[in-house]
């Protein structure tokens, strides 16, 4: 059960745009000052957890954060709530993050938190464990920041996306393949969508991810399907560009 609560704040953050897209001049999506944004976590067909997020554009960079809180019978189980906030800074290639921090209202011992020294190319994690350096690689990510690269990304005409990123303890490489010209329908209504999904490997967890062309290539719809077969679905109920 606890692991439903880590997915919904991890659904909306497993995936970004390559490097090679970063080099892209920002779309008219840039401009926005404000974004929030509401989602609803199900397991199957229940409920589990909601998530609400707010991007805002500062001088010169940014401010992300996002609140998951589980309810239902998860919520009696555990009410967890974990706030996760990235800031960095602007540029013409999109986000650079400078601070991650992943925060536990409960298991504490699980928060973590990233700093990133990009001129030295470092990135120091800190979690349980305590703290490391690492070499940070061009366009690394946070779990946070990477889908509002989007905004920035003219994907039509890529077909893969290789990129790093950090969940504040460690950092990975991921690899997913675009597919465009789809179609989503959620309770908001149906919309054009670039398709974004990792390719099915046995044993590894199949993540899907539908991007508003219309509005920005914003993630309106996520799924995760664990490799038991059990599915989480990340669905967007609320939206507001400013």
């Amino acid at each position: 059960m606890l692991n439903i609560i880590y997915l919904a704040g991890l659904l909306l953050l497993v995936s970004t745009a390559p490097q090679a897209v970063f080099a892209a001049t920002p779309s008219l999506p840039v401009q926005f000052t404000n974004v929030g944004a509401h989602y609803d976590v199900l397991k199957g067909n229940i409920k589990v957890a909601t998530i609400t997020e707010n991007y805002t554009r500062t001088q010169g960079g940014y401010h992300i954060e996002s609140v998951t809180k589980a309810i239902g019978l998860l919520a009696m189980f555990k009410a967890e709530v974990i706030r996760v906030t990235s800031e960095g800074i602007l540029t013409v290639k999109g986000l650079r993050p400078l601070t991650f921090i992943q925060e536990r209202k409960l298991d504490t011992e699980r928060n973590t938190r990233a700093d990133f020294d990009w001129k030295t190319k470092n990135i120091t994690l800190t979690d349980r464990a305590g703290k490391r350096t690492l070499p940070l690689q061009a366009g690394t990510q946070d779990r946070l920041s990477a889908m509002y690269q989007f905004m920035f990304a003219p994907l039509q005409n890529a077909t893969e996306l290789n990129f790093n990123m950090t969940n504040g303890s460690k950092v990975d490489e991921y690899n997913y393949r675009i597919t465009p010209d789809q179609s989503m329908t959620i309770p908001l209504g149906t919309f054009k969508a670039v398709y974004v999904a990792n390719p099915p490997q046995d044993g590894e967890n199949r993540t899907e991810i539908w991007l508003a062309t219309e509005h920005g290539n914003f993630p309106y719809k996520m799924t995760i399907t664990e490799s038991n077969g059990d599915k989480f679905t990340q669905v967007l109920t609320q939206i507001n560009f400013e």
